[in-house]
């Protein structure tokens, strides 16, 4: 292996699913069939809500973001893993490869933060019933979104500008389908202990704060819902919070599990894999979880599609 440096290197190697070979067609087949229902699936959610005024309310118009994030999401990396597949190729640009991780991080944030309020919205409504209209006011929400989006870009504009003062070695092989900025690290020849900060100070502040408001805010929900004398009550209450605690387990699970086998074997096939759920399969089971499991989107897709 060559160990020349140089500040701005050429191109880097995805070699995420480099060995499979015989497998490259069905691969393929497999990715372009979920990017094209997670990317149908979520404009259909943000159509249904568009279009019904039933659901123009603030839990819709988060959850209407959401799904646009998640067709950002996904689209920031499968597209070039396609490309990659279809034309025998691994190589992705310097440039190409800071655009996934600054739009990687500026989605994957967003959708921490989007999950949080979408937390906070059902806390006010079934433990301040009374006080739901004044407190998640149409203004607060839109200032809430755009303070996540600033947040995101922020956030994400810290980690990638610290890669840019990098020097790399001239191997440059990525064991993933994407360009993981945490991969990227590990080839740098130059000391990336500001860049680690970076990290941990951006996963602090887009992922453990968030979800820390997530569990005070399900944690008081239940307690709530447990005070409610009928069951009928009860399965209302759990029915309207249902759908966003298999989102909320899903996203932070799969994420968790991205960190966790790269930490026990950071080339390890389980790491790809665990990469591909988190990329690819929770942005496509968030339009069925919240279709299937909520009747007011029922309805609503119903009154659309007829």
């Amino acid at each position: 292996m060559e160990t020349e440096n140089q500040t701005r290197p050429g191109d880097f190697l995805l070699l995420g699913f480099a060995e499979e070979q015989n497998l490259q067609p069905l691969l393929f087949g497999l990715f372009l069939s979920m990017y094209l229902v997670t990317v149908m699936g979520n404009l259909l959610i943000i159509l249904t809500i568009i279009s019904d005024s039933h659901l123009h309310v603030p839990m819709y118009f988060f959850l209407s973001n959401l799904s646009f994030a998640d067709i950002c999401f996904t689209s920031n990396t499968i597209p070039k893993m396609l490309v990659n597949i279809q034309m025998q190729k691994k190589v992705i640009t310097y440039a190409g490869c800071l655009s996934q991780i600054f739009f990687f991080i500026v989605f994957g944030s967003l959708e921490s933060l989007l999950l949080t309020m979408m937390a906070y919205d059902r806390f006010v409504a079934i433990c301040h019933p009374l006080h739901y209209t004044v407190i998640m006011h149409p203004r607060l929400c839109v200032l809430l979104v755009l303070g996540s989006w600033c947040l995101s870009v922020i956030a994400s504009l810290l980690e990638t500008l610290a890669v840019l003062r990098l020097s790399f070695c001239t191997h440059l092989e990525i064991p993933h389908v994407f360009c993981d900025v945490l991969e990227v690290l590990k080839l740098a020849c130059s000391d990336t202990l500001i860049n680690n900060l970076f990290v941990y100070l951006v996963a602090t502040i887009t992922g453990v704060f968030p979800l820390s408001g997530i569990l005070f805010s399900y944690s008081r929900i239940v307690s709530s819902i447990l005070r409610i004398s009928s069951s009928e009550g009860k399965y209302k209450a759990f029915s309207t919070c249902g759908s966003q605690l298999s989102v909320v387990s899903l996203f932070y699970g799969t994420g968790l599990g991205i960190y966790l086998s790269s930490a026990a074997s950071p080339s390890s096939r389980t790491s790809v894999v665990v990469s591909v759920m988190y990329t690819m399969v929770t942005p496509m089971l968030n339009p069925f979880i919240y279709s299937l499991r909520n009747r007011d989107m029922k309805g609503a897709l119903g009154r659309l599609l007829s």
